[in-house]
């Protein structure tokens, strides 16, 4: 039996199925590889196709002995859906599209994608990017987040869900495209360099000390 992320699979609730969730950097797609995604369930009786809070596809319902066959047709790499590593980096559609946008973050997105998806880190990682005040990435519950306004990007660190549900801070704010990936350079470092437990980063920041935090990334 495979176990969760052994070739890319996430073991479903009946325990003999599993999931497969194809990359898709920042939920976008094009038509041919939704057309594959499409041919592949069918081919291969998927009980499902479901959207995922990451922007991704996940064929659900799939045999092991599918799994390498399905990744072989698909043609797309799998993307960071388990695992201690920067799962993945959500925005929303910013200045490319949107008319409430401030700043580009659907282009910030993508390269946030490019440089951390998959990287190592202590615990799980989340990275939202949203390009106004609005906030439709859930910025605030990110464990990095950039919010767009007209004087730059605001940073945001240490928030998340799950069963202890936590607020991100604000570290900086008014920040150029270039400013804000060296920042959140310097915030994963920290953060894999002091964290020697398996938390997230707010939980790392709460015990460290917000300012303390702030010190040794600014």
């Amino acid at each position: 039996m495979l176990e969760d992320g052994d070739k890319g699979v996430i073991l479903q609730r009946d325990k003999e199925t599993y999931a497969v969730a194809p990359h898709m950097p920042c939920g976008v797609v094009s038509p041919a590889a939704l057309r594959r995604i499409a041919d592949v369930a069918e081919k291969y009786k998927a009980a499902a196709l479901k959207v995922t809070s990451a922007s991704r596809i996940a064929i659900v319902g799939l045999k092991e002995d599918q799994v390498d066959d399905v990744w072989k047709e698909l043609e797309m790499t799998p993307g960071a859906a388990v695992g201690l590593c920067i799962r993945s980096i959500k925005a929303c559609p910013g200045t490319t599209f949107c008319k409430r946008g401030m700043l580009d973050s659907l282009t910030m997105g993508m390269k946030l994608d490019e440089k951390y998806h998959g990287l190592e880190t202590p615990s799980k990682f989340k990275i939202g990017v949203s390009g106004c005040p609005n906030q439709c990435a859930e910025t605030c519950i990110k464990d990095v987040g950039l919010v767009g306004a007209k004087s730059g990007w605001r940073l945001l660190v240490g928030g998340n869900g799950g069963p202890k549900p936590r607020l991100s801070q604000e570290l900086t704010r008014d920040l150029s495209d270039e400013d804000a990936m060296a920042l959140i350079d310097k915030v994963i470092a920290v953060y894999k360099e002091k964290c020697t437990a398996k938390q997230r980063i707010g939980a790392f920041i709460e015990q460290m000390g917000f300012e303390e935090f702030k010190k040794l990334v600014l």
